[in-house]
């Protein structure tokens, strides 16, 4: 067992949580929910990061610990999305 998993059974998952939420706060973020899980992840929750420079720095920080593996998504809102399909980038397909 993994010396995360193992801190995980003796403090137990709210101060797990605490600690994890006083990560994203000190680089003015929020720890928006948490749950743990079994399967692929042990942890899932959801971020709002002030950047994307922002969330590489926690990612980059816990992951080179060694304790746990982070994987990150961006999630977007559909506001977000409005406004990228008014975007026109120049593309051309391969082949064409």
């Amino acid at each position: 067992m993994g010396d995360g998993l193992k801190g995980l059974l003796k403090d137990g998952g709210s101060v797990r949580r605490a600690a994890v939420e006083k990560v994203f706060k000190s680089l003015g973020g929020t720890w928006e929910s948490c749950y743990f899980c079994f399967g692929e992840y042990d942890i899932l929750g959801i971020a709002d990061m002030p950047d994307n420079v922002s969330m590489a720095s926690i990612s980059l920080t816990v992951g080179a610990t060694g304790l746990v593996e982070v994987k990150t998504t961006v999630l977007m809102t559909p506001e977000e999305i409005d406004e990228a399909v008014k975007k026109s980038p120049m593309y051309q397909a391969p082949g064409q």
